[in-house]
């Protein structure tokens, strides 16, 4: 015999109790996912909920300013039917190259009113809210990618007074790039250098472990694509939580006034 009659259950938001937060990722990206998750799952009711939006390998600004118009469709299959406190678009050039504004547009078409970042929305966020004035800027990018960049900082009245990059246009081979190597490069181009913060930029560098180290080593704050992501999407989502052992950033508090 089959009992059809419905049985009882309880709802509850367990997992994500304190902030559901969606992360738009690219096709090509081997790194973000674990980055943010090794920051974040020392929160407990943080969860972060992934799609991914079609991107070619090759990083050019053709094939970057082409996931425009994936946003809004990849934008749909974060779970349908259910509120963030915070989706993020994890790419830092192509933010630069689309614009925050149009990301932010293509997605909140899906998502109305849910706050958006993107990886050079939370360095600036995080550069604002540390009054940094001075960066050094650690890419893997071709130049072409390099310039839109740095001059986006100026435009933001961030001056890059240092600018060194790996390039290497292949986000698959970007992604296996190491931490030592990322921080060889580092020390052998930025130290005696005089900076308000270093900036790692590309969620394909996995750099985010690396941030207390060398902050120690230069003496300066330092951070990273992933790791200013994750604070800025914590930080939106209304966790304030200090958070020991992840760098300078970590026991800030977002400065919404700057």
């Amino acid at each position: 015999m089959v009992d059809l009659e419905p049985l009882p259950f309880e709802i509850e938001n367990i997992i994500a109790k304190r902030a559901r937060m969606g992360l738009i990722a690219l096709a090509t990206d081997h790194v973000i996912e674990h980055e943010l998750n090794s920051i974040t799952h020392h929160i407990s009711g943080a969860q972060i909920y992934t799609s991914r939006v079609p991107m070619l390998p090759q990083v050019t600004p053709t094939t970057l300013q082409s996931m425009k118009l994936g946003l809004a469709s990849t934008a749909e299959t974060l779970l349908p039917g259910t509120l963030f406190d915070v989706i993020a678009y994890g790419c830092t050039s192509a933010s630069v190259l689309i614009g925050e504004k149009e990301v932010s547009a293509a997605i909140q078409s899906v998502h109305t009113d849910v706050p958006i970042t993107t990886p050079i929305t939370a360095c600036i966020a995080a550069a604002k809210t540390l009054n940094v004035k001075k960066i050094g800027l650690l890419t893997p990018y071709i130049e072409s990618i390099n310039l839109p960049i740095r001059d986006y900082f100026r435009k933001h009245g961030i001056d890059v007074v240092k600018s060194a990059t790996f390039l290497e246009s292949d986000d698959n081979q970007a992604g296996l790039i190491t931490p030592k190597s990322i921080k060889e490069a580092v020390l052998s181009i930025f130290s005696n250098t005089n900076l308000d913060l270093l900036f790692i930029s590309c969620t394909s560098l996995r750099a985010a472990k690396l941030i207390p180290e060398l902050e120690s080593l230069l003496g300066t704050h330092v951070t990273s694509s992933n790791h200013a992501l994750a604070w800025h999407m914590l930080r939106l989502s209304g966790i304030d939580d200090s958070v020991q052992n992840q760098g300078n950033l970590f026991l800030s508090q977002l400065d919404k006034n700057k």
